[in-house]
């Protein structure tokens, strides 16, 4: 399912920030290879690629919305939340409604960051989301 699919692709943005510079071949096999993820779900894998191949542009968007923080003040946790919602709504909006996208962003940093990071995460989402002129809402319960 697609939540399975994006914490898959969380955890893998997360090594990333361990190992920058690192392919995603090599981030996949090292994945394999701890029995963490021994089969990454195919929309994991798309999602990945997707922000493998645009790291510098996801970057940038988070970095605009940042409201008295610095990118590199993140934490890595709540850095690789971001990344993975703002590929989603940067490059799946056609697909997946942005308020699902914002919600399941929220539900990870529940899970893998500080208590602070929902908030922060939501705030920066909603930025990103109404400046591209997005909808937020989300499509209903369960939606995606």
């Amino acid at each position: 399912d697609r939540r399975k699919a994006r914490e898959q692709a969380f955890a893998l943005l997360f090594e990333l920030s361990f190992h920058p510079g690192q392919s995603l071949e090599a981030i996949l096999t090292c994945a394999a290879e701890s029995e963490l993820l021994p089969e990454v779900e195919p929309f994991a894998q798309e999602l990945t690629a997707t922000a493998f191949a645009h790291l510098e542009t996801l970057d940038e968007e988070i970095a605009k919305h940042l409201r008295g923080w610095r990118l590199e003040r993140i934490s890595r946790a709540s850095h690789a939340i971001l990344r993975l919602a703002v590929c989603e709504i940067l490059y799946y909006n056609q697909k997946i409604p942005v308020g699902a996208s914002i919600n399941e962003a929220v539900e990870l940093a529940k899970i893998y960051a500080d208590e602070e990071a929902p908030r922060f995460i939501n705030g920066v989402l909603g930025t990103v989301a109404r400046s591209r002129g997005a909808a937020t809402k989300a499509q209903g319960a369960g939606a995606c």
